[in-house]
């Protein structure tokens, strides 16, 4: 069996907000409380799990990166929910929200922040990977 990523854990300053703004713009389930655990779960896919779990109060969260791979049909669903949300989005990791959506890598990539300041990708094609 080759070796996958089944969960990861995100600090928030307010998990079940966090959890359910996510499983929103990416159009999947989620749960206020995990089966295990004191966190928010968000059900990714069949093989990945994303749990929020609150940093302490007054306590700074690590801000972090987070990348998902979709399909074209995904990704204009996911670009369409960030517009109804009215979510800023921008075409680079860092730097101003400019609206814009990045085809440098030969498929598509847009970049948003959460409120906990978070950096979250969608992307069509994976840049990381030699094809």
């Amino acid at each position: 069996m080759p070796i996958a990523l089944d969960h990861l854990l995100i600090p928030a300053r307010d998990r079940r907000a966090a959890a359910e703004r996510l499983a929103t713009i990416l159009a999947v389930p989620w749960a206020a409380q995990a089966a295990v655990g004191p966190f928010s779960a968000v059900y990714v896919s069949d093989d990945l799990t994303v749990d929020f779990d609150e940093v302490a109060p007054g306590a700074e969260v690590p801000l972090q990166h987070y990348a998902f791979r979709v399909s074209d049909a995904e990704f204009d669903a996911l670009l369409d929910r960030l517009k109804t949300l009215g979510i800023a989005w921008r075409s680079t990791h860092i730097g101003a929200d400019d609206f814009q959506v990045n085809t440098h890598s030969g498929g598509r990539i847009v970049y948003w922040r959460e409120p906990d300041g978070h950096a979250w990708e969608a992307l069509t094609k994976s840049y990381a990977r030699a094809p």
